[in-house]
């Protein structure tokens, strides 16, 4: 399938409905108001909508549309960041006439009627300014707040550049949406800084991480500690790459209690770890995946098979 039926098929739409994943990161909200943005610069003309439940702390990047399902009869729907189909926010996506995927993830679910996966690709925001370049002479613009989200993005699922997925190619095309006039020293005040009771929680992991012979790392936050130190689950985002610099270290993990289940997010400096985290209601890169589980014996067997993965990779 080529970028350019993508391109295509959004022309010929008058209602165009996008979603991301649940629970989503800069990369998702980046490349899902990236598109919404180009598309209705683009084509004024259009009902373009964004869809899905708002990240509280993320919300300075883009908000969500609220709409009836009456607007999905004959629109079409673009997924964006989202490997397999449970995954996908807000599930009346199948509602729409027509489905487009846009993924870099490691291929697990081929829904939808066009899917353009593109594992080599740092960030599906990357993918989208890809669309945007193919479709320039199609008629495609973009605009400070589309630069803005893509980059924001790339940069969110690179690590500020710093993972193995980043390319020449991502900073290329970094390069070129920072030449849009955008408040760049903002974006990243937004991103990246924390308040006082959250920096107070890593002070607590850095006291009280597991580290296994393996080179795995453990942290367990649970409810109660969540609430001593006052800090949302949503919040603990801010804290996953929080051991990524212990010397030694191999994969880490942190199980993150909620009301009904726990959510555990998974890093690696190596060892892959995302079929792992298919095995336990998740999914997502080799060395960067996320999982869900339902009590602290299914987290014992997260952390087994993730030593096992540990003591294998040479």
């Amino acid at each position: 399938m080529s970028v350019n039926e993508i391109i295509e098929t959004i022309k010929k739409y008058d209602t165009i409905i996008i979603h991301r994943h649940v629970r989503p990161d800069p990369d998702a909200l980046g490349s899902q108001g990236g598109l919404k943005q180009i598309i209705q610069t683009s084509f004024p003309e259009k009902s373009v909508y964004a869809v899905g439940t708002e990240e509280g702390d993320l919300t300075f990047l883009t908000r969500m549309d609220t709409i009836d399902d009456s607007l999905y009869q004959g629109s079409l729907v673009i997924i964006c960041d989202t490997a397999n189909s449970p995954r996908i926010d807000d599930q009346r996506y199948n509602l729409g006439e027509k489905l487009i995927k846009i993924d870099h993830h490691p291929v697990v679910d081929t829904y939808g009627d066009l899917r353009w996966e593109n594992t080599e690709a740092s960030s599906a925001s990357e993918m989208i300014f890809e669309l945007y370049l193919a479709g320039k002479d199609a008629g495609l613009r973009l605009d400070e707040e589309a630069a803005r989200l893509l980059y924001a993005g790339i940069v969110g699922d690179t690590g500020r550049f710093m993972f193995p997925n980043t390319t020449k190619k991502t900073f290329q095309y970094a390069a070129e949406l920072v030449t849009y006039s955008f408040n760049l020293s903002s974006l990243y005040t937004n991103l990246y800084s924390v308040k006082d009771n959250v920096s107070r929680l890593k002070g607590y992991i850095l006291q009280r991480f597991k580290l296994f012979p393996s080179g795995l790392c453990i942290v367990k936050l649970t409810k109660e500690i969540l609430e001593e130190f006052a800090v949302t689950p949503s919040e603990t985002s801010q804290m996953v790459n929080v051991l990524s610099d212990i010397q030694g270290i191999k994969a880490w993990a942190f199980f993150i209690e909620e009301e009904e289940q726990i959510r555990v997010r998974l890093r690696s400096k190596g060892p892959v770890i995302n079929k792992i985290a298919e095995k336990y209601n998740g999914g997502g890169h080799p060395l960067a995946s996320g999982a869900t589980i339902y009590n602290w014996q299914e987290a014992d067997d997260v952390t087994k098979d993730l030593d096992e993965a540990c003591i294998q990779f040479k």
